[in-house]
């Protein structure tokens, strides 16, 4: 089950997959053939998105953690990035984040990055919502949180203006006997700050 997919501007043949239950596979022929990337180098199969840096494509960063939760779900452990196209990983944190929906690199800077978190697929945690990175993702900072229960889904930057940046937020947990999929909380957000401060967008939606 494919979850996430991106290209590469600059090199318009080059495309990377990322599975349900597999790791990270790249094609460099148009989809001709794939390569894994993650096999033994990422201790979890489960991938939630991938994010390219345009300017240069040799860095990389893996959310970890499927968000297209079915019945059969794995839970992620955290972000990893790779400088060196790929060959190599490291861990970067936000190990209990749980399942990984979106990444999204600043488009002239690839030390500043958000991730959309949905926490922990089976019970609450405090570890979800919208993470920010400025310095590579040494150190992390929870820049919009709801509850414990209540995750990130989605997080987009505006084209050409990466200080205006946009936050989907929903209740996602798996039980033995259902998906409890939506709430009263959640809804979407807008930042103007890069993503300091969120503020709920409220009109002009059902």
């Amino acid at each position: 089950r494919v979850t996430t997919v991106t290209g590469v501007p600059s090199k318009p043949r080059t495309f990377y997959m990322g599975v349900a239950s597999g790791g990270l596979f790249r094609t460099l022929d148009g989809g001709t053939t794939w390569t894994p990337l993650t096999d033994g180098k990422v201790p979890v199969g489960s991938i939630g998105d991938v994010a390219v840096f345009d300017s240069e494509p040799k860095i990389i960063y893996l959310g970890t953690g499927s968000d297209g939760v079915r019945s059969n779900v794995s839970t992620g452990r955290g972000v990893y990035k790779s400088t060196d196209d790929g060959q190599t990983w490291k861990f970067i944190g936000l190990y209990n984040a749980g399942q990984i929906g979106a990444i999204r690199i600043h488009p002239t800077n690839p030390d500043i990055v958000w991730v959309a978190a949905g926490g922990d697929i089976f019970k609450p945690n405090a570890e979800r919502g919208i993470f920010k990175t400025t310095d590579g993702g040494k150190t992390w900072r929870k820049v919009l949180f709801i509850s414990d229960s209540v995750g990130a889904m989605d997080v987009e930057l505006q084209p050409g203006n990466p200080n205006v940046v946009y936050a989907w937020m929903s209740r996602l947990e798996r039980k033995p006997w259902t998906i409890i999929s939506g709430s009263r909380e959640g809804g979407f957000y807008k930042s103007t700050d890069g993503g300091e401060h969120f503020t709920k967008i409220a009109t002009g939606l059902p």
